[in-house]
């Protein structure tokens, strides 16, 4: 088993599992259609606060 060095490393390692899982669920949002049901809450959202909708 590794010794940890550092705080440094620990800090590394933790900072690339939260970026490999950013990425992952960035795409599985993508693959599923995320984007269209965030625009299209965000345009209603709008409509309603100029008081088009």
């Amino acid at each position: 088993m590794r010794v940890w060095e550092n705080d440094m490393d620990k800090k590394m390692l933790i900072r690339i599992i939260l970026l490999m899982t950013a990425i992952t669920l960035i795409i599985a949002g993508l693959l599923d259609n995320g984007f269209f049901d965030v625009m299209n809450k965000a345009t209603r959202i709008c409509y309603e606060c100029i008081g088009i909708g």
